[in-house]
């Protein structure tokens, strides 16, 4: 079984800002961890207007069998092995009181999909409580491949998914997506961690996002560099991250896919 314990140079976002995981729900233990641990870190800026939602499946245009990222189906920890893709789900945190469940992979956790999905049987789910400080974050994220590399998602023009917040949760909630100029592995930023993405709202109904790639941004007034674009051709992964201070959240994911013009 893969885990991911150890920390070296491609661990960086963790070793600088700190990674963990937490369990919540039920379910199948997942057959594996990853061997990298999350490629990213806080963002702990202001960000922009949230973006719409639908309650309604957005009639998306058919990509094929491979633009499904990752359903939760088959209750495991790894994303679907398509397309050259297969890396695995992951939480991570801020190093003070901010407490993740399921827990992060070097406090000795496995991430593990829970029950009660969009219509389905499970979803991706992590929850707890943000603690107070400086630097305050927690997040959920999966790589697309394992080790943890760069995918070329260039053929898609964007990402969907269906979210959903628990009764007592927060809904604030940024998408962002690690490229080669925003991820410490990518060998270009000095300042890294503003990956291009959104904010969002949750609410405690299911509801459909689809993000772009061109319309992902980075947040305003800080990170190096600072792009007009996400390099669709040199991703890492996806994350959900709350950062706001005592806040409670309990945030759902699922049926990822890759969005065609």
């Amino acid at each position: 079984m893969k885990t991911n314990l150890k920390l070296d140079g491609r661990w960086m976002s963790v070793a600088l800002l700190g990674g963990s995981l937490l369990a919540l729900g039920c379910l199948i233990p997942a057959p594996s961890a990853p061997s990298a641990t999350p490629g990213s870190a806080a963002s702990i800026h202001a960000g922009g207007a949230a973006e719409p939602a639908s309650a309604a499946p957005v009639a998306l245009k058919d990509c094929g069998p491979n633009a499904l990222i990752d359903d939760g189906e088959d209750g495991n920890n790894q994303n679907l092995p398509l397309d050259g893709r297969g890396g695995y789900w992951y939480t991570f945190k801020d190093k003070g009181t901010t407490t993740v469940d399921p827990p992060a992979g070097e406090e000795g956790g496995t991430f593990a999909m829970s029950e009660g999905g969009h219509a389905s049987q499970f979803a991706a789910r992590y929850h707890g409580k943000i603690g107070t400080g400086a630097i305050v974050f927690s997040g959920l994220g999966m790589n697309f491949i394992d080790p943890k590399g760069q995918y070329d998602a260039s053929k898609y023009s964007g990402i969907s998914f269906w979210a959903k917040r628990g009764e007592s949760s927060t809904g604030k909630v940024r998408l962002k997506v690690p490229d080669v100029n925003t991820d410490p592995d990518g060998a270009v930023c000095t300042e890294c961690f503003n990956d291009f993405g959104a904010d969002m709202t949750f609410t405690t109904e299911w509801k459909q996002f689809v993000f772009p790639f061109k319309k992902m941004k980075q947040l305003a007034g800080w990170g190096n560099p600072l792009k007009k674009q996400i390099t669709p051709s040199k991703i890492y992964g996806i994350q959900f991250q709350v950062n706001i201070p005592s806040a409670n959240y309990d945030i759902y994911v699922d049926d990822l896919k890759f969005t065609c013009d």
